[in-house]
């Protein structure tokens, strides 16, 4: 089944390549996108599935053996998060292709979308499976690249202000990573992960942590992790919907994917535990101290998910089997959770004409399919019970409360503060967007308004355009979303196990090194 491996990157590579063909032809686009990302799907849920029970999946491109040549390698943890990412791909491009259907692709023109959206996804699928660092930072600037694009869509000259913003910050953390791949290959001689294992150990202490502290440093950024965060809520919420979601809900998780394998496989132990939980309070704390104090909903968002990176930091610090799959299965509720909510976001911007709290009102009773489905995910997010962001906190508590130690017992006591103050800041929104009163200028409510304040019919429009009627398939893709994370509850118990062997997995280390080196690390 190693012939697998590759396909969720070399698929989107091919759809991007067919779509920038089909231009002019918005339908065989569409089409083709969406056979594209079914298709890695289903690849990457057998990968899951052959991965747990035969150990990591190996495959040398090329031909050529490791170390001189580029492995990808699909364990638990890699698999895991090919199926969630790429399950909320293509959610998310059924989204944006209904969004680019009701306004005439003003949005998201499919000319550009699509092929762009396919080599998104297959950077993200390519720093999952890659098994050397340089190969990992050619995700990451696949993902630079085409990340730029999506978020200048429209070329609006805040949508350029922004994007100028996260390109520079991302060529600087590009550059720490590239710096931090010289002194890794000068000092060992290699960039494979599996025979990294071996000569990083032998390596002097001092030289072990500065390595690591730039590899941290790099991918902190990468994951917008406090105080390295400041650029993402002025950059995410200028997009289009459909791409700040999947921003949210992906990018920034691959920066911490790239955290957790590199802690548990090349620097097992290390001294930069008790920094992972110290930032990893900051990050929960003053994010969502940022979002309480926001007026905007995609602002709001933003602080949330950079307060709830501090959560899968708070698993990677304790350096515990249990914390550590406490983490991996928060991972994968907050890829669907906040993608989720920052596509209702989209839906409320649509039916209320603004995003801004002080504009809205009454969305509770104009659009009660709406409220659903962000009340759901929002209180998902906050972790109430019997959801999965309850379960994914519960492990994370009960893990530091294991250690014991007082950094353990600090993060316990920042997760039980930030949760309940992110659900104040849902509560909230839910109170000025879809309780109150509905605001004079949302669409339909102001005209209505003014003919009851002059007597005189008001104009007659359509529906659809004011925002009326929301696209079929933006509510369908929300609401299958929704589904999917009431699901991870349902699943919770095997998700856990899967969750939990890949932790073992990593910590061990073994089974990693093997796959790549059944004979032994050269």
């Amino acid at each position: 089944m190693t012939w697998l491996v590759p396909l969720p990157v070399v698929m989107p590579l091919l759809g991007a390549a067919l779509t920038l063909l089909l231009v002019g032809r918005p339908r065989a686009q569409r089409w083709v996108s969406l056979t594209v990302l079914t298709a890695t799907v289903v690849v990457a849920a057998a990968l899951l599935l052959r991965s747990s029970v035969d150990g990591p999946l190996v495959i040398e491109v090329g031909g050529w053996v490791a170390p001189l040549g580029i492995v990808l390698v699909a364990d638990q943890l890699a698999a895991l998060m090919l199926v969630v990412s790429a399950a909320v791909t293509l959610c998310v491009l059924v989204y944006s292709i209904g969004q680019g259907t009701a306004d005439g692709n003003e949005e998201t023109p499919l000319s550009v979308y699509h092929p762009t959206y396919l080599v998104l996804t297959a950077g993200v699928c390519n720093a999952f499976l890659s098994g050397d660092l340089f190969n990992l930072y050619v995700g990451f600037e696949i993902l630079l690249v085409a990340s730029y694009v999506l978020l200048t869509l429209g070329s609006t000259e805040t949508r350029i202000r922004a994007g100028t913003t996260y390109v520079v910050v991302s060529l600087l953390s590009s550059l720490i990573f590239l710096v931090a791949i010289g002194l890794v290959y000068a000092a060992t001689g290699t960039l494979n992960l599996a025979q990294l294992v071996d000569r990083l150990d032998a390596l002097p202490d001092d030289l072990r942590l500065v390595l690591q502290g730039m590899l941290l440093l790099a991918f902190g950024i990468k994951a917008a992790v406090f105080p390295l965060s400041a650029w993402l809520p002025d950059s995410y919420p200028t997009a289009p919907a459909p791409v700040t979601a999947v921003f949210a809900g992906l990018l920034t998780k691959v920066g911490v994917y790239a955290v957790i394998r590199t802690e548990t496989l090349l620097f097992p132990g290390g001294r930069t535990a008790d920094l992972l939980l110290v930032v990893a309070a900051l990050t929960m704390v003053v994010g969502i101290l940022g979002a309480v104090a926001q007026s905007d909903v995609k602002r709001l968002l933003s602080f949330t998910l950079i307060s709830h990176i501090g959560y899968m930091l708070f698993g990677v610090g304790l350096s515990s089997s249990l914390g550590l799959s406490a983490a991996i299965f928060y991972v994968v509720h907050h890829i669907t959770i906040q993608t989720t909510l920052f596509l209702a976001a989209g839906l409320v911007e649509r039916r209320g004409g603004s995003t801004a709290l002080d504009r809205l009102g009454g969305l509770a009773r104009l659009s009660p399919l709406l409220a659903v489905l962000f009340f759901v995910p929002a209180l998902n997010l906050a972790g109430i019970p019997p959801f999965s962001g309850f379960l994914g906190k519960l492990g994370l508590v009960q893990a530091g409360v294991d250690d014991g130690g007082p950094l353990a017992w600090t993060l316990v006591a920042g997760g039980l503060l930030t949760s309940l103050l992110t659900l104040y800041a849902i509560a909230r929104v839910w109170n000025l967007a879809f309780w109150r009163a509905p605001h004079p200028d949302m669409p339909d409510v102001g005209d209505t308004a003014h003919a009851g304040r002059t007597g005189q019919p008001h104009r007659e429009r359509d529906p659809e355009a004011s925002g009326a009627v929301l696209p079929r398939l933006m509510i369908g893709s929300t609401a299958a979303l929704v589904a999917l994370g009431l699901a991870l509850a349902v699943v919770a118990g095997p998700l856990f196990d899967i969750s939990t062997d890949a932790a073992d997995d990593l910590l061990r280390r073994t089974p990693y090194v093997e796959a790549v080196f059944p004979d032994g690390a050269p």
